[in-house]
């Protein structure tokens, strides 16, 4: 999967066990996707996902990953992605913004990206089976760029992973689960609230200012194979100037939180979130307990891909360093199920107010 701010992978254990411990017996819903991550290891325990994601590339990571099916969609893919490995360059839109304008990718595979994303349009395929294509394409971009994990800005040399060939990969694709088909979804959070119901609800919101169209823009381009008005050195997508989450601001995040833990339509409730996000421990305790009891499971992390590099200026010069390198990353569950409670205390989770 591709490198992204915020990613579980680490934190993968714990969240699966953690929901698995509340033995869903109906749907879990995953209201802020992403990679779909969380999802695709749901799906492997035989869950039904339904994800969802405000981003267009993460509705088609999630229409991979959550909502294709290995035995429906993985033969064609591994076929067309054959035909399109075997497709010269033809530099386009891609080429020019991200790897001359700007130096994400070498030209060479820049064009390569052009020419089978144009390829994929061309075909007019089922949308669980363009997903796949798209992801794979996705995928082999991110294993050739030159960032450090997000698309502000690109590296001042080349990484060496820039100068190896774009290899287009099957994606892995999963069996249906056996407790029915998934589901993608290209909602804002609340109005996903409004529509999907399910068993366990999983939230994973932005944490702090950091906005996901803004650190991923070249994906959300790729995949809507437009031609948007760009702007900036990282030749970012003007529209994402006018999308705003409520999540992202300080101000509005506790609200947003607590609107979706109120209207969300489940039965028990899994919130991610760690100590330096916009809202506290207490506070979301506080907005949880109308749920069910709530309780907390902690685990330290490193913390996102900024903090370990340092602080430069804008010129690329380092001019101070990161207060400190390590963050805890928090598990909030509400259930109004003491058995389940009382499963989550034997993974080690604590009653809501015990100090950390």
């Amino acid at each position: 999967m591709i490198k992204y701010l915020g990613s579980k992978k680490a934190l993968l254990p714990e969240l699966v066990a953690v929901i698995e411990a509340l033995r869903p017996a109906g749907p879990v819903l995953d209201l802020f996707s992403g990679t779909s991550r969380v999802g695709h290891a749901l799906k492997a325990r035989g869950h039904r996902v339904f994800a969802n994601d405000h981003a267009t590339y993460a509705q088609v990571l999630a229409r991979c990953y959550v909502q294709a099916d290995a035995e429906r969609h993985a033969a064609a893919a591994e076929r067309l992605l054959a035909e399109l490995s075997a497709l010269p360059g033809r530099p386009g839109f891609f080429t020019a913004h991200y790897c001359e304008q700007a130096r994400f990718f070498q030209p060479q595979n820049g064009a390569r990206v052009d020419a089978i994303r144009a390829a994929i349009a061309e075909k007019g395929l089922e949308p669980e089976l363009e997903a796949v294509l798209l992801t794979a394409l996705m995928e082999a971009a991110d294993r050739v760029d030159s960032t450090t994990g997000v698309q502000m800005a690109y590296l001042k040399s080349w990484a060496p992973r820039a100068s190896k060939p774009l290899e287009l990969r099957l994606p892995a694709l999963l069996p249906r689960a056996p407790a029915g088909a998934g589901q993608a979804h290209g909602l804002e959070a609340d109005a996903a609230a409004a529509l999907l119901e399910g068993d366990v609800g999983y939230l994973d919101p932005p944490y702090n200012q950091h906005k996901y169209l803004g650190n991923y823009h070249i994906w959300e381009t790729l995949v809507r194979g437009d031609a948007p008005e760009v702007y900036g050195v990282a030749r970012k997508r003007v529209d994402t100037r006018g999308r705003h989450s409520p999540f992202n601001s300080r101000r509005g995040a506790r609200d947003a939180l607590a609107r979706l833990a109120l209207d969300l339509k489940v039965r028990h409730l899994v919130v991610s979130f760690n100590d330096e996000g916009h809202v506290s421990r207490a506070e979301l305790e506080a907005l949880l307990a109308p749920r069910g009891e709530v309780l907390v499971l902690s685990r330290g992390g490193r913390r996102y891909v900024g903090a370990q590099i340092g602080v430069y200026s804008p010129q690329g010069h380092k001019v101070g360093e990161v207060s400190h390198l390590r963050n805890t990353e928090l598990i909030f569950i509400a259930t109004p199920d003491p058995e389940a409670a009382a499963r989550l205390r034997a993974l080690g989770a604590a009653p809501a107010g015990e100090s950390w």
